[in-house]
C-alpha cells in the first residue's frame, strides 16, 4: 500500500495537545509490570543483609543456620560471591571484601525459593565483625571540612566576582542568614528491584532504573562480559527521584545470585534498606549574607554552603550554584565545603542543588525584603539580571518577571498586608509567602529510529524510560507531528530496553528535551525520504535513524533555563503549632508546554514533594550507631492526600527557538524547587518569627508562640 504520512484534508496533529498517558489503563489495571513482577520458571528470591556496625570490617560469617533452613538455596558473601570487573562506581562493587564502610553496607544476600523463606534466612546469617571508630556527626565546624574541586554537574566549587567582602562591608543594608536542613530521602513507590537470569552466557535484567542503557554498560563491565550479551528492561518504573539514575546493588546481587545458583532470581529492597543503600540528599548548612541599597537594589551576595559525602565515593550537592544565576548582584561569592563522613553515599535527589539552594536563598530575599519594607515580588523585579550574571550569555528566554506578575494576580497577592501575625481566624494564624524558582534547560545525546511499515504503520524505537511522566504519550506527540499525522495514535512507540537505539537516561529534567530531539530528526528525515519514494514499500518498510550525541554535546551560546513562581497561604495553629496549607500555586516559564495534562501532573507533583521537604520530611543519622532514624514510611512523613490542597499549575507559554525542534524545557523538577521558601516565608508572615531548620514541625513552631 501507499503510505502517506501527509494525508490530505487532516491537519498535522498539534503538540501541545492534553492527552491521557497511553499506559494509563495498564497501571491501573494491574497489567503493567514492574521489575519485580517478572517471574520466569523456577525463579527464586533474595534478601540481602546489610551491615549493623557503622564503621569496620568482617571477621567471620556464619551460615551454617540460614543454609538448614528448608527452601535456602544459597547465602552469598565476599567469600564465596562471583568476583567483579570494576564499572568505576565503588557502590556496585559488592559482595567484594570484608570492608565496612557504613552501616546498612550489604554484607550477604539469602537465595531461597520463596521470598519469606529468604527473609527468615537473612536473620539467621550470624556475622562477626571488628568495628572501627566511626563519625557520623555533621556540622558546619566539623575539622574534616574542605573545599572540593568540583561539585555535582561538573560546576567549580567555588566562584567569586568583583569584591564580596568590600561591597558587603560597604552596604547600607546587609542580612546575614544561615539556613539547615535534614537528610532526605527519595522513597519512590517502587523499590529498587532487578530480576535476572542468565541464558547460557547471555544476561537479561528486569531493572528499576531510570536509564538501562548505563546499567547495562555496568553491568558489562562489572561480569566482564560484552555489551551484546546483555539486555536491561526497564519498561515500567514507579517513580524514582533520581534515587534510580544511576545504576544500584539491585541488579549486580540478582545477576550474582542468579549466576552462581544457575537459576533467575528477583530482588526487591526493603524500604528499610533503602535510606543507606540508594542515595539521599545529603544534609546542608547554608549561609547566605546580602547586602544591598536602601532602594533594594542587591550590591552583594555571598551563598556558602556545607554537606557531607561518604567514604566510598564522594558526592557535593551543588546547592550554591543557583545564586549563580538568579539575581544581578555585581559582587558575588558562592562555596561548597564538604566533610567525609562514615556515611551511606548521597546522590541525586529531584532538582539536586536547586530544591535545597533556592530554599535558603529565597527564603534569605524575603527576608531582605522584611528589613527593606518592599514587597518581596517587587523586590525580586527590582534585581531581575540582563543577562547570566555568571557566564555573561544571554538568557535564551527568561520570564520570570512574568511569572511573579501573572502568579501574583492569580494568587490574589495583593492586597497584602505586610505585617507578620497580624490576620488571626479564632486559634490559627495566617500568612502568605512567595519565592521565585529556576532549573537548568539540560540534553542529552539519544539515538532513535522512525519506521515506516509497509502495513501503513509507524514505530519509534529509543531507549527512554518512563518513570510515570507519560514520555511514551509524549514521543508519540512529538513523532505524529513531525511526521504531519492527524492522530498520535498511529504511531507506535517502543521504550525502556538496552537493546534499543541508546538514549539519555530520564533524569535532570532532560528527557522529553533529548528523546524528543532525536525522535524528531528521525521522523523529519523519515518523511523526507518518502516524499522522494513513489509505489509501495518496501516489504521491510522503511527506516530512518537519527542520533544526536554530536551537537548534544556542543555548548549553547544561550544560558538556557526554567523559571518559575510559588505562591502559598499557611494557617498555624497557635495552640498545637500545627501548619496547614490553605493554597500553593506555581506559575512557570517552562518553554512549549507539550501535553498540558501530564505537565500539569509533574507540576503538581514537585510542588508537592515541595511542601514534604518543608514541613514534614527529615531523617536524622543516630550518632552512637551510625543509622538513619527514620526509615519508613511510618516515621519519614510524606505528604498524605490529606495534607495537600487544591494545588493549581499554570505556566506562560514561551516560544523559545533557542532549545530544541520542539522550544520544550524540562518540567519534572522546577516545581520542587520553589516551594519549600514559599512555605517558609507564608509561616514567617503567619506567626512573625523566621525559622530557618527545615522541616517546620509542630515541636519547632511551637515554642514561639
Amino acid at each position: 500500500m501507499t503510505h502517506d504520512p501527509f494525508p490530505q484534508g487532516t491537519p498535522p496533529h498539534p503538540l501541545g495537545t492534553p492527552l491521557v498517558r497511553r499506559e494509563g489503563r495498564e497501571k491501573v489495571t494491574g497489567t503493567a509490570r514492574y521489575a519485580a513482577e517478572h517471574t520466569p520458571p523456577d525463579c527464586a528470591y533474595a534478601w540481602p543483609v546489610p551491615a549493623t556496625v557503622a564503621r569496620g570490617r568482617i571477621i567471620a560469617i556464619d551460615t551454617t543456620e540460614a543454609l538448614a533452613l528448608p527452601g535456602v538455596c544459597a547465602v552469598l558473601t565476599h567469600e564465596n560471591a562471583p568476583r567483579l570487573g570494576s564499572a568505576g562506581d565503588p557502590i556496585l562493587e559488592v559482595l567484594q571484601d570484608d570492608h565496612v564502610p557504613h552501616r546498612g553496607w550489604y554484607v550477604a544476600l539469602v537465595v531461597a525459593d520463596g521470598l519469606e523463606a529468604a527473609r527468615e534466612a537473612a536473620g539467621a546469617v550470624r556475622v562477626t565483625y571488628e568495628a572501627a571508630d566511626h563519625d557520623v556527626r555533621f556540622s558546619a565546624g566539623h575539622p574534616g571540612r574542605y573545599l572540593p574541586g568540583t561539585v555535582n554537574g561538573g560546576f567549580p566549587a567555588i566562584r567569586e566576582r568583583g569584591n564580596f567582602e568590600a561591597a558587603f562591608a560597604a552596604a547600607l543594608i546587609t542580612l546575614d542568614a544561615t539556613y539547615t536542613m535534614p537528610p532526605l530521602h527519595n522513597h519512590p513507590m517502587e523499590p529498587h528491584a532487578a530480576t535476572a537470569h542468565w541464558d547460557g552466557g547471555r544476561l537479561t535484567v528486569h531493572d528499576s532504573s531510570q536509564g538501562s542503557t548505563k546499567v547495562r554498560d555496568d553491568l558489562a563491565a562489572l561480569f566482564k562480559i560484552g555489551k551484546d550479551e546483555i539486555t536491561v528492561i526497564s519498561e515500567h518504573v514507579g517513580g524514582g527521584f533520581g534515587a534510580k539514575g544511576t545504576p544500584r546493588p539491585q541488579a549486580v546481587l540478582a545477576a550474582m545470585a542468579a549466576r552462581h545458583t544457575g537459576r533467575p532470581v528477583k530482588l526487591a529492597l526493603p524500604r528499610s534498606q533503602m535510606a543507606a543503600i540508594v542515595g539521599h540528599r545529603a544534609p546542608t548548612v547554608q549561609r547566605v549574607r546580602i547586602g544591598a541599597t536602601t532602594g533594594g537594589f542587591i550590591t552583594a551576595l555571598a551563598h556558602e554552603i556545607t554537606t557531607y559525602t561518604s567514604t566510598v565515593t564522594e558526592f557535593v550537592e551543588q546547592a550554591a550554584v543557583p545564586a549563580r544565576v538568579m539575581y544581578g548582584a555585581p559582587h558575588s561569592r558562592t562555596t561548597h565545603h564538604v566533610t567525609t563522613l562514615d556515611v551511606p553515599t548521597p546522590s541525586w535527589m529531584r532538582a539536586p542543588g536547586e530544591a535545597p539552594g533556592m530554599y535558603a536563598l529565597e527564603s534569605a530575599v524575603d527576608e531582605l525584603a522584611v528589613l527593606l519594607d518592599i514587597d518581596p515580588v517587587e523586590l525580586r523585579v527590582h534585581n531581575e539580571p540582563d543577562a547570566d550574571p555568571d557566564s555573561g550569555r544571554p538568557f535564551s528566554s527568561r520570564h520570570l518577571v512574568a511569572c511573579l506578575r501573572e502568579g501574583a494576580n492569580r494568587f490574589g497577592w495583593l492586597p497584602r498586608d505586610p505585617r507578620p501575625a497580624v490576620r488571626r481566624e479564632g486559634d490559627l494564624l495566617l500568612g502568605t509567602g512567595v519565592a521565585a524558582s529556576t532549573y537548568p534547560v539540560f540534553s542529552g545525546g539519544s539515538v532513535a529510529e522512525a519506521h515506516a511499515g509497509a502495513d501503513g504503520g509507524w514505530r519509534i524505537r529509543v531507549n527512554a524510560t518512563d518513570i510515570g511522566t507519560g514520555a511514551r504519550t509524549v514521543l508519540a506527540q512529538i513523532a505524529a507531528a513531525a511526521l504531519g499525522l492527524s492522530s498520535e495514535e498511529q504511531v507506535r512507540i517502543e521504550i525502556g530496553s538496552s537493546d534499543l537505539p541508546p538514549a539519555m537516561l530520564a533524569g535532570s529534567s532532560a528527557g522529553t528535551g533529548s528523546w524528543g530531539r532525536a525522535v524528531h530528526q528521525a521522523c523529519t528525515g523519515l518523511a523526507a525520504r518518502l516524499r522522494e519514494h513513489t509505489g509501495p514499500l518496501p516489504a521491510d518498510g522503511v527506516t530512518v535513524t537519527a542520533d544526536t550525541r554530536r551537537e548534544a554535546a556542543e555548548e549553547s551560546p544561550y544560558a538556557r533555563h526554567s523559571f518559575g513562581a510559588q505562591f502559598a497561604e499557611v494557617q498555624v495553629d497557635t495552640l498545637t503549632g500545627e501548619i496547614r496549607v490553605c493554597r500553593l500555586l506555581g506559575m512557570f516559564a517552562a518553554g512549549h508546554i507539550l501535553n498540558p495534562r501530564t505537565a500539569r501532573s509533574q507540576f503538581i507533583g514537585g510542588m508537592t514533594m515541595g511542601m514534604g521537604m518543608a514541613l514534614t520530611e527529615g531523617s536524622g543519622l543516630d550518632a552512637a550507631f551510625g543509622d538513619f532514624a527514620e526509615r519508613d514510611l511510618a516515621t519519614y512523613h510524606v505528604p498524605a492526600c490529606a495534607d495537600v490542597p487544591a494545588i493549581e499549575a499554570h505556566w506562560l507559554d514561551e516560544r523559545d527557538p533557542h532549545l530544541n525542534p520542539m522550544g520544550s524545557k524540562g518540567i519534572g523538577e522546577i516545581g520542587i524547587v520553589g516551594t519549600a521558601a514559599a512555605l517558609a516565608n507564608a509561616v514567617h508572615h503567619a506567626i512573625g518569627i523566621r525559622l530557618r531548620d527545615l522541616p517546620l514541625t509542630p515541636d519547632k513552631v511551637l515554642p514561639h508562640l
